[in-house]
């Protein structure tokens, strides 16, 4: 990943972004193209520190035949990104650009044994279950054993040893606070709420600047 050193988070902050997200591309080279599928995914540590991302796929996906514990597979992670208009800046001569936050995780995967995969299952729906408290969460003891041990036999766990953490947030860090203020003020204010989490994140880079908005983007002030 091409990373300008001013967009570049430290690893601590990489690996958060990635847990909390849980949702990315995995990608792997089968020796003549690449070979992706997105997946939901959590982490976990070894003793050693070294993180481990958990996650499965369909028996027939061709991942499950790359997954022999050696060569290096990439786990891609996106999260809000937003488009900003060189209008929205307080100097002259600027230009168009996108804002965003991405990690990528690098590593050899192995396949899990059934008892990994069961604990994974587990494991991998109650973080997303969690998402939705105060709802009383989804556990596979609310299934039957027999229709349980069919749809385990229908994928394969796997387990990526991450080997590097590379980040990119780029949140218009090299700009002057007016330009900075600016922009997060005018991404407040979109629309879409990708748009929003951005600026927001700009602010809490620089909470003791004046977010003030000035008008509605798209909108002539007086």
């Amino acid at each position: 990943m091409y990373t300008p050193p001013m967009f570049k988070p430290d690893r601590a902050a990489s690996l958060a972004f990635a847990q909390t997200r849980g949702f990315g591309l995995v990608c792997a080279w089968d020796g003549a193209k690449p070979i992706a599928s997105s997946l939901p995914f959590y982490l976990t540590f070894a003793d050693d520190g070294t993180p481990r991302a958990a996650f499965h796929v369909a028996r027939h996906n061709p991942l499950v035949k790359l997954a022999g514990g050696t060569g290096s597979w990439l786990l891609a992670l996106t999260g809000a990104d937003a488009y900003v208009s060189p209008d929205w800046y307080v100097s002259p001569d600027q230009v168009p650009t996108w804002l965003y936050e991405a990690v990528h995780l690098t590593g050899p995967v192995r396949t899990l044994s059934d008892d990994e995969l069961a604990e994974q299952i587990d494991t991998l729906s109650a973080k997303f279950e969690d998402w939705l408290l105060p709802k009383k969460p989804w556990t596979s003891s609310k299934m039957t054993v027999a229709r349980l041990d069919t749809l385990k036999k229908a994928i394969v766990g796997l387990v990526m040893t991450v080997e590097e953490v590379e980040g990119s947030f780029k949140l218009n860090q090299h700009k002057s606070d007016a330009d900075h203020t600016a922009i997060a003020s005018a991404l407040m204010q979109r629309p879409d709420e990708a748009a929003q989490t951005i600026g927001k994140q700009m602010v809490a880079l620089r909470p003791q600047l004046d977010y003030n908005p000035p008008a509605p983007v798209g909108v002539p002030a007086d």
